[in-house]
């Protein structure tokens, strides 16, 4: 049987050790053909040889994991991104839907990476670019979100979207054009994605982007009115947080 090949490009020499001994002991399967610890490094060894799976840092001493995807647009690898335990990092692959492992990582984390790269496609260059957008420019207002429905990627800008509704394990995004979106991932998922751009999970069911707020109704209950007409419940306990927001107009 052929063997999967793989480089390897992390600029932790003892990360790199780490996972190069991991790969050889558990993944007999996979053939290591190279190892870099720096971008000029790692596009050398790519010019030789193109790997079924590239494993790449994100940042290295000499630029980043982007810098060595500018060089070989047309890469055919598939991609597992290595990222340290940074919480501007995790936000940003969540913003681009794009899965990574975690430093310091486990075998079931690797175990598990590699069984996703050998049966997804690439990222689209769309979520790439809001990877690289997360990543690089860390004091930018965020722009745009990656979103996966059951067949596609959808990039949008997190501006357009008025509100997000529960749907059991996943979440209809409604938009300003009147469209709406079907997407494989929780509620909860995306509260706490983008809870630091504007947008307040009103009810169990509901998150709304506080721009596009028109009203808020104290009756029955209490509600909301968006700009496109739509009643939105404000559950109890959160009818305190959301007149906050209101009165810091």
């Amino acid at each position: 049987m052929k063997k999967i090949t793989t480089i390897l490009v992390e600029d932790n020499s003892l990360a790199l050790e780490m996972l190069t001994k991991d790969i050889s002991k558990n993944h007999k399967e996979i053939e290591i053909i190279g190892t870099a610890t720096a971008v000029v490094e790692a596009a050398k060894l790519l010019r030789k040889n193109v790997p079924d799976i590239l494993f790449l840092d994100i940042m290295l001493g000499d630029g980043t994991g982007f810098d060595i995807l500018e060089i070989f647009p047309n890469l055919n690898s598939k991609i597992i991104f290595i990222t340290a335990s940074d919480a501007h990092a995790i936000k940003a692959f969540k913003f681009a839907a794009i899965d990574y492992i975690l430093k310091p990582y486990s075998n079931e984390d690797l175990a598990n990476a590699i069984e996703k790269a050998n049966k997804q496609l690439q990222p689209a260059i769309g979520q790439l670019n809001v990877l690289k957008e997360v990543i690089t420019r860390p004091n930018n207002e965020l722009e745009k979100i990656s979103l996966h429905t059951l067949d596609k990627i959808i990039i949008t800008n997190i501006s357009d979207i008025i509100r997000c509704k529960s749907d059991n394990n996943y979440t209809t995004f409604y938009f300003k054009n009147k469209e709406k979106l079907l997407v494989s991932k929780t509620l909860k998922f995306y509260a706490d994605l983008l809870k630091e751009v504007g947008f307040l999970r009103v009810h169990q069911s509901h998150l709304i982007n506080t721009k596009y707020i028109k009203e808020f109704i104290k009756s029955d209950g209490g509600y909301l009115i968006l700009t496109d007409n739509c009643n939105v419940p404000v559950s109890v306990r959160k009818r305190n947080e959301v007149l906050e927001v209101l009165n810091s107009f």
